[in-house]
């Protein structure tokens, strides 16, 4: 399949498919919601005697957008994903070791490589191309208790929990496929998920995507048409996330986090005075942004030992 050249970050405004893909997102995310209005909690005010209280209890026309892969979720959704079709012989094993290598690197680095993400975007593709939607819907569920459940962050999830118990809508937003990202949106309880959208034709899927990838400017994109179409005020939102990438996101809201972030976006996030969550442990950690050195040599090693394990297998 041919490279997906819009792929790479670009140091410029939203292109036309990123606002393609950013639209297609927010409708994507309206149709998918697993909202409940009659069963969000209002919570009780906080009590916090140097500033006010956040999130704000009631507040209607605020919402929280988090990013998904080493924000909420150790780790990439896709990779994950991927991983769990081979389980499935969806592809052969040179494609799980492609996954294998991306993941591992994704895990060590904790920052989004283009060149990588763009690879098994690529790979993902052509994989679910001619399969109907909800047949990779019911998959994806299994996936989630497979390899996802596991990695979420507490802590993070936590912050989620947060503004839920105040009332507010949170939503993921991702590059991950929307329908994953939906999946583990219902399963945390959250209002709904903002994702890349897969062309469809009838329920299948045709291969090709709509825009590009929910990545970078996309994301703010998103987030921009959820917040008009919802009647959301953005400087009342918080948004967060763990790469650079999503700097025009974070920027678009009142409220940015940075939470376990890449070393480009802890250095933003200090000279902008954001607020900084970092939910790993170790010195490597706080320094330059990856995992913590007594968790890099176990997710590594247990990539590698799961691709040994299939090989004597088959």
């Amino acid at each position: 399949m041919a490279a997906l050249g819009w792929l790479t970050p670009r140091r410029r405004s939203a292109t036309a498919r990123s606002v393609l893909a950013g639209e297609a997102a927010a409708e994507a995310a309206r149709k998918t919601s697993a909202e409940d209005e009659s069963a969000l909690l209002t919570g009780a005010p906080g009590q916090a005697p140097e500033e006010p209280a956040f999130p704000v209890a009631g507040d209607d026309r605020a919402a929280a957008f988090f990013d998904l892969d080493n924000t909420v979720m150790q780790g990439a959704a896709i990779f994950h994903f991927g991983r769990g079709l081979y389980k499935r012989k969806f592809f052969e094993r040179r494609e799980l070791t492609r996954f294998a290598w991306q993941q591992a690197w994704f895990r060590l680095a904790g920052i989004e490589d283009p060149e990588h993400m763009q690879d098994a975007r690529d790979s993902a593709l052509s994989i679910v191309k001619g399969h109907r939607v909800s047949e990779l819907m019911s998959i994806g569920e299994e996936i989630y208790d497979e390899y996802m459940a596991d990695r979420i962050w507490p802590g993070t999830r936590a912050l989620a929990q947060a503004h839920l118990d105040a009332g507010q809508r949170v939503w993921l937003v991702t590059a991950a496929p929307v329908e994953t990202a939906t999946i583990i949106a219902r399963r945390l309880g959250l209002t709904g998920a903002l994702g890349t959208v897969a062309e469809s034709v009838d329920g299948v899927y045709t291969g090709r995507l709509v825009g590009e990838p929910l990545h970078g400017p996309a994301k703010a994109e998103a987030v921009r048409a959820l917040a008009a179409a919802e009647g959301l005020d953005l400087e009342r939102c918080a948004a967060y996330s763990d790469s650079h990438n999503d700097i025009p996101m974070l920027s678009l809201v009142g409220h940015p986090y940075a939470i376990n972030p890449d070393t480009k976006l802890r250095k933003h996030a200090r000279s902008l005075d954001w607020r900084l969550r970092d939910y790993r442990t170790g010195r490597k950690a706080a320094k330059v942004g990856i995992p913590a050195a007594a968790g890099v040599g176990a997710l590594a090693g247990g990539t590698v030992a799961a691709l040994a394990l299939h090989r004597r297998r088959r």
